[in-house]
């Protein structure tokens, strides 16, 4: 069964503001979710809470991430999707942590409500 995606917040706008690449690259990992399976630059986000992943694209020395959850109801939400300009190597800068905690807990209130 295709699952729906929920996009949190700006997520979307951001996602569409990536490069073509970029986007077709992530709209397939996200697609291939729907269906229940795990695109190969995908990889668990950690310290937010279980089936959270993340969505690992480069292109042209340039990072991107999008950032989803699956275990929350019947739905794949999807809680941001940035440009990582990290100063401090391969961490996710806080912001953006702070900011897909907090999706992440709204997420998880609309999926109670399925």
């Amino acid at each position: 069964m295709l699952k729906e995606i929920v996009w949190m917040g700006d997520a979307k706008k951001r996602l569409l503001g990536f490069p073509k690449e970029v986007q077709r690259s992530i709209g397939g990992a996200l697609m291939l979710a729907q269906f229940g399976g795990k695109a190969q630059h995908v990889k668990p986000f950690k310290g937010v809470g279980g089936g959270v992943f993340e969505i690992v694209e480069r292109h042209q020395k340039n990072a991107y991430r999008a950032v989803y959850a699956v275990q929350l109801g019947e739905r794949i939400y999807v809680l941001h999707a940035f440009q990582k300009k990290s100063k401090t190597g391969i961490k996710t800068p806080k912001p953006e942590v702070d900011l897909i905690k907090q999706r992440y807990g709204e997420a998880k209130e609309l999926a109670q409500d399925e």
